[in-house]
């Protein structure tokens, strides 16, 4: 039974892949974005040969154009968004005074402007109806920082601080908004990251591992849950231990 319309951006590979599935297994009818329709449709194939229900589209969720294509596609395919889950972004490793400009702006982009025009495409299909949940994957970074990584950890925060925003102006009218803020996850996002830096991160985790995207997934599916009734402008963590509140 469907529980639900879903739609996941970034969700070709990684952290995005698990939380589709998950959400699929749950009776989500699922929309997979990914720049790549390739990857996209590989996902949305393994939903469907799962007995589930999927759809795939590609797209930059920076830009305007491309949103409202990914989300205009969702509706196409499983009616309103009731489910949206924040999940595009992208790696880059570089000490503070080598960071280019375009680095910078192009970290922008994707997490806090993608995130901004993705939620500004679903949310007033969401308070028509006086119910829905968005769900924003920031990373434990945005709480803690890390070296060589300014860019990153600026727009992680950045997230972090519009989910707080949002659920203050919205959470009233039906739409509850959260983030997940996963540490080091064993995706090919952060295999882009140098062997260095996995090893120092890894060594310094109170549970002495990276996470699994799987593991993200099933925070990710108990925000969208009732279970998460109470919860709105809250930042949950499945890092590890290397953030503790």
């Amino acid at each position: 039974m469907m529980v639900g319309s879903a739609l996941v951006t970034g969700a070709g590979s990684g952290i995005g892949r698990a939380i589709a599935r998950k959400l699929a297994a749950l009776g989500y009818a699922v929309t997979i974005n990914d720049l790549s329709l390739e990857r996209a449709e590989a996902v949305a194939d393994e939903i469907r040969a799962a007995g589930g229900r999927a759809a795939a589209v590609a797209g930059d969720v920076s830009g305007e154009a491309d949103a409202a294509t990914i989300y205009l596609t969702a509706v196409a395919a499983h009616g309103e968004v009731s489910l949206l889950v924040n999940n595009a972004g992208m790696a880059h490793q570089a000490l503070f005074e080598k960071l280019e400009v375009g680095d910078f702006d192009r970290m922008f982009a994707v997490h806090v402007r993608g995130t901004f025009l993705m939620t500004k495409a679903v949310l007033p299909a969401m308070l028509a109806a006086g119910a829905g949940v968005i769900v924003n994957v920031a990373s434990q970074l945005g709480q803690i920082g890390g070296v060589e990584l300014v860019h990153y950890c600026g727009a992680k925060a950045a997230i972090i601080g519009m989910t707080k925003a949002l659920a203050r102006e919205v959470s009233a009218r039906g739409v509850r908004v959260n983030a997940v803020a996963p540490g080091p996850i064993n995706t090919p996002l952060v295999m882009q990251l140098s062997e260095d830096w996995r090893a120092a991160k890894r060594a310094g985790l109170p549970l002495g591992r990276f996470g699994e995207p799987e593991e993200v997934a099933e925070t990710v599916a108990f925000l969208a849950s009732p279970a998460a009734s109470l919860f709105v402008g809250q930042t949950l963590g499945p890092n590890s231990g290397d953030v503790m509140l």
